[in-house]
């Protein structure tokens, strides 16, 4: 790991710009040859990416969200697979800001500031969930993976987890698990304990080089300091948070989709039987796909900052109904983020002609990555959530909430 890390910011930028401008020139190929990006997500790290949102007594940067999303954006314009890769790095530091224990705030912090990265395990396999609670129910935030006390007192979690995004680039993995005593939480291990397997078997139509594949974890110890999140407070705005990490990435894609599809209209030598002319770049019904891609892009990139802004507004103010008008947004923007990039990953073609369609043009990897992040968090129930609010009132509760005490309830 390099040692010279930059002090701040500004020092920070260019070199993570460099890195992200490395990431971007062979991303198509990366595609196409399902390689993952090993080194250069190292090199991203020692950067100072993973110390964005890590405050500055820790060694991070302490931005703010609307900083950190524009950021995601650049990164996702890049390769959408980084924001996806280091979403539950960012998720983990989000946790870590609003921890409530100080002793495992500054011990997760001061690594996250040091360079080190956290990556994501909490979703079950179906067909484990499935063999564990039966048939005829749903398994929704079932966790089959275990932690359990030896003879020594040393606490080891076994299991297996699905949709283990970042993991296989991570130093600390943060697990959701269950106790015998039925509690549910997170806890950290270390990612390259000799117990942990991380099988490279993602088979997703998009997102291919995120590490999205299985991890089995095999009598690893939970690290010192290593329950996290046990508390509510600790999880406030969260479910808005992963959102926003996602909305990011796909206003990256947007302005990628622009950017590349600009490129093959200029370099267009044809056009079609029915042009108005022999040059696409004159073309005025190409000439108006483009248009309508820029729109999509200002669309998606106009409610990231939006969202952004309510959740560090939600954070300032502290209020619960800040937090619920925050969700709720969140989710009305996400419906029309992914509206939007959807439509500009297939609209794109037209502006291209057939040649466009061929692999190594890369115009196709846009739809599917885009595809891929809007299966995450189902956008097809949120219609009815924010309806459901502004018709009668309901409230939606935040996943990350269940089976979360109140610290105060905790103390009374």
């Amino acid at each position: 790991m390099n040692q010279r890390r930059p002090a701040d910011l500004d020092g920070a930028l260019p070199r993570i710009r460099a890195v992200l401008a490395e990431l971007a020139k062979d991303v198509g190929e990366r595609d196409l040859a399902f390689e993952h990006p090993d080194a250069l997500v190292r090199e991203l790290a020692d950067a100072g990416f993973g110390r964005l949102r890590v405050p500055v007594e820790h060694g991070g940067f302490d931005v703010d969200l609307p900083t950190l999303t524009d950021l995601l954006v650049e990164a996702g314009e890049a390769d959408s697979n980084l924001p996806q890769i280091w979403r539950g790095h960012f998720t983990t530091t989000e946790i870590l800001r609003a921890e409530t224990d100080p002793a495992v705030r500054a011990r997760w912090l001061d690594a996250a500031g040091r360079g080190e990265v956290f990556g994501n395990a909490q979703s079950e396999p179906s067909a484990v969930v499935a063999d564990a609670v039966g048939s005829g129910t749903t398994g929704y935030g079932v966790t089959t993976t275990r932690v359990r006390t030896d003879a020594s007192g040393e606490r080891l979690v076994s299991g297996t987890k699905f949709y283990s995004t970042g993991a296989r680039f991570a130093d600390h993995l943060r697990v959701a698990v269950a106790d015998d005593a039925g509690g549910r939480g997170f806890v950290v291990v270390p990612a390259r304990h000799p117990g942990v397997t991380h099988v490279d078997d993602w088979d997703g139509v998009g997102q291919r080089q995120t590490g999205s594949g299985t991890t089995v974890f095999t009598d690893v110890p939970v690290e010192p300091d290593g329950d996290i999140g046990r508390y509510r407070e600790s999880l406030r705005g969260l479910d808005s948070f992963v959102q926003l990490v996602h909305l990011a990435n796909l206003a990256g894609i947007a302005r990628s989709i622009v950017a590349e599809t600009v490129g093959v209209v200029r370099s267009r030598t044809r056009t079609s039987l029915h042009a108005l002319g022999g040059d696409a770049t004159a073309d005025p019904e190409v000439l108006g796909v483009v248009g309508i891609l820029e729109v999509r892009r200002l669309t998606a990139e106009t409610l990231v900052a939006h969202t952004a802004r309510l959740l560090e507004g939600a954070h300032a103010s502290g209020v619960e109904a800040d937090y619920t008008r925050t969700y709720l947004q969140t989710s009305a923007a996400q419906v029309a983020v992914i509206e939007a990039v959807l439509d500009a990953a297939t609209r794109a073609f037209d502006a291209c002609g057939s040649s466009a369609a061929r692999n190594r043009v890369h115009l196709d990897r846009h739809w599917r990555n885009a595809r891929t992040l809007a299966s995450h968090n189902p956008v097809v129930y949120k219609p009815r959530v924010v309806g459901g609010f502004l018709v009668n009132g309901d409230a939606p509760e935040p996943g990350y909430y269940r089976n979360r005490p109140s610290i105060q309830e905790v103390v009374a």
